[in-house]
């Protein structure tokens, strides 16, 4: 296909920069201190704050009411804070699609039309038929705070089973529609964490837990379980399809080949590594058979062809390869490669039109090959440039495939794909509102504490001068094997229009060379992690985009744990520093929600060993007192059941007990909100715009609008 190039425009801006902020002291709430000591490995470990660990309890409940009005108190003082808002709102005001997929006769895909809290579920009865909507999130709540959290089509078209979250907790309640009457089934599912739903005839199967005891927010999660749910039946009538009570810190998931004639099980105990099962559907006496024990290794059964399973695996292959494995001999002498292990991460495998698409990920951008049934390699997909394709969609019966492309100055763009041409066309393009300045993107290669070379993006307006003013953002993550790549943020725009730079390294623990470079950032060398981010910040201040005034750190969850730690190791490197929904008391994070399953990347202070690095870096426990951080905004939500906002709230308190000079270290608590995922679009806008208020307010700047 011919490649299309894109230049991304918006308006101009001027941009002011004063005197830094000449701030008194802020008066936080009084936080009590509690006498709580525990005894680790020999070691006396202080826990003062312990008690707001309880998140259901009236004195938490009021600490938080405090300290979200002394936040908000500062950042209504900032002058500009309004603007950046209204600019939000204004450039976010477009539509936005998502990938089509088949079922049945139908196509089904999601858009915003620009504004609404939550995409809306669209069917077509064929490409070219007028849209309907099929469900709107958005008349399930006033705020928008009940989100999709999952959906699935049967085959045939008929049902639509989905999942609610409300509030942006993690748990599920699964819904059931009849597609042609629009109907509304009685089918509630309730108790559902960690699930799919796997169609099979009339009825799905799908993974929970039994109703929580304690606190449904941060009580641990044990005890996962599968069954299968038929279409009009009491959630009370669903069948048991899989446990097992001897091990309560496992987690199970479901899935249906596409032909519906094998059920595959996978089993974890973690967020890498799974044991691997089938049931043959046809024959019901069969019970599960194993063909992986263990977690040594990843394995996803992408479906069946020919009476053999076709499995993404990285055993022997830390890049990952393609195998074929034969239901009727699944031990692993008989395993065949098809696909073998090259220099590229292999990220996804679909089949369309009688051959196998295979994505891949070139120094953590897209790239992806056309293969036909014996693994011959065959074509290369031409994409729009360096970015990330997502969504492969389409059956391996058909021609026509749907999938996404993104870059950091393209928006997300719905392409149509014929495997028998080999061409691309634009099925559905954004359409932003652009003018008068142009962006441009690097990659390049910088050198961490012990000699590795990391990648970076580096993005900003073009002809930018390079004399250390300008406002830096820096975010990372580097964790859990997952790999930051390329994409459109509609947000960035405030950032990049007043001539500031994103910079977006690709850490040691992500996913973006495979698992030997997940391996070296997890547990004991997860501080490779940590010094790879304090050189992309290095680097940034030698190089003159930036120098330590004008750097802002930013990374969420496993990258709030990032922020916290660099902070902590280097307050003098930057100005600004925004952990959010981060792990930040590496002591006891196994002890809340679905912690446990982090320990492969962690550790865990249970044990001596790993107690050893965890309290060299845990940033809780390496605030000291007398130190002057950088000007924090803690950010987390109180429905966040993922990583539960104790973490924020015991370092936020002692942040605000240690902190020796006058930057302000403040904690946003969102209401109705949690980790992040099913956010509505006003709350997403309102946290921006706090956060690039703070930054810019800390940096001395006042942008001009």
């Amino acid at each position: 296909m011919r490649k299309l190039i894109y230049v991304l425009f918006i308006t101009s801006v001027m941009i002011t920069q004063s005197c830094q902020q000449k701030e008194e002291r802020i008066k936080y709430p009084e936080t009590k201190k509690g006498d709580v000591v525990d005894t680790l490995h020999g070691r006396a470990i202080a826990d003062p704050y312990r008690w707001l660990e309880n998140d259901t309890s009236a004195e938490t409940g009021e600490w938080v009411k405090q300290q979200n009005e002394v936040t908000e108190a500062y950042l209504a003082k900032i002058p500009f804070r309004n603007d950046i808002k209204n600019r939000l709102t204004k450039i976010w005001d477009y539509p936005k699609y998502g990938v089509p997929f088949k079922k049945g006769d139908r196509y089904f895909y999601f858009k915003n039309d620009g504004m609404q809290n939550q995409s809306v579920l669209y069917v077509q009865e064929s490409l070219d038929a007028e849209p309907q909507v099929l469900l709107d999130p958005n008349k399930l709540s006033d705020d928008g705070t009940v989100a999709f959290a999952g959906m699935d089509v049967s085959k045939d078209g008929k049902y639509l089973a989905y999942a609610i979250a409300r509030g942006g907790s993690d748990w599920n309640e699964i819904k059931v529609m009849e597609i042609d009457s629009r109907n509304q089934l009685d089918d509630n599912l309730k108790w559902v964490k960690f699930s799919g739903m796997a169609w099979k005839d009339d009825g799905f199967y799908y993974s929970r837990y039994d109703e929580p005891t304690g606190s449904e927010l941060s009580g641990k999660n044990e005890y996962h379980k599968v069954y299968f749910h038929k279409v009009g039946e009491p959630q009370s009538n669903d069948v048991l399809v899989f446990e097992d009570p001897k091990y309560p810190l496992r987690n199970y998931g479901a899935d249906v080949t596409d032909d519906e004639e094998f059920l595959i099980l996978y089993q974890t105990e973690s967020t890498s590594g799974n044991a691997l099962y089938f049931k043959d559907l046809r024959n019901s006496a069969k019970d599960f058979t194993g063909i992986v024990e263990g977690f040594d290794n990843d394995f996803t059964v992408v479906d069946d062809y020919n009476g053999k399973f076709l499995v993404r695996t990285n055993y022997n292959a830390p890049k990952y390869q393609l195998m074929l494995i034969d239901p009727a001999r699944p031990q692993p002498a008989n395993w065949a490669t098809l696909i073998p292990e090259k220099e590229e991460v292999l990220e996804g495998v679909t089949l369309i039109g009688g051959k196998i698409v295979a994505q891949y990920l070139k120094d953590a951008y897209s790239q992806a090959f056309i293969h036909d049934m014996q693994g011959n390699l065959i074509d290369t997909l031409d994409i729009p440039g360096i970015g990330t394709m997502a969504g492969f969609n389409g059956k391996k019966d058909e021609n026509t495939a749907f999938y996404a492309f993104t870059s950091f100055t393209i928006p997300t763009t719905i392409y149509m794909y014929n495997i028998q041409t080999d061409t691309s066309t634009v099925y559905r393009a954004p359409e932003v509102v652009i003018e008068d300045m142009i962006f441009e993107t690097k990659q390049v290669f910088y050198t961490s504490k012990d000699g590795t070379k990391i990648p970076m993006f580096i993005v900003h307006k073009a002809g930018i001068t390079l004399d250390g003013t300008n406002p830096t953002l820096l975010y990372g993550y580097g964790g859990f094997n997952i790999s930051l790549t390329p994409s459109f943020s509609i947000s960035r725009l405030i950032l990049l229009e007043k001539g500031g730079v994103f910079a977006m390294p690709n850490l040691r623990g992500g996913g973006e060379y495979g698992e030997e470079w997940h391996m070296a950032g997890t547990k004991e060398q997860k501080q490779n992690v940590f010094d790879d981010f304090i050189a992309a910040a290095e680097y940034l201040i030698d190089a003159g985009y930036t120098s330590p005034d004008y750097l802002a750190i930013q990374g969420g969850s496993n990258g709030g744990l990032l922020v916290g730690a660099v902070m902590t190791q280097r307050p003098d490197l930057m100005k600004v520093a925004f952990p959010a929904v981060g792990v930040l008391d590496m002591l006891r994070y196994h002890m809340f929600t679905i912690g446990w399953a982090w320990a492969t990347d962690y550790g865990t202070s249970d044990e001596a060993a790993d107690f050893e690095y965890l309290i060299k870096y845990s940033p809780l426990h390496n605030i000291k007192a007398g130190t002057c951080y950088p000007a924090t905004l803690v950010t987390t939500a109180d429905h966040d059941d993922r990583v539960v906002p104790a973490h924020s709230f015991k370092f936020i308190s002692e942040l605000q007990d240690r902190q020796s000079c006058a930057n302000p270290t403040l904690i946003r608590i969102e209401t109705k909100a949690g980790h992040g995922a099913g956010k509505p679009t006003a709350k997403i806008i309102e946290e921006y715009a706090d956060i690039y208020s703070f930054m810019f307010y800390n940096m001395g700047i006042t942008p001009v609008y």
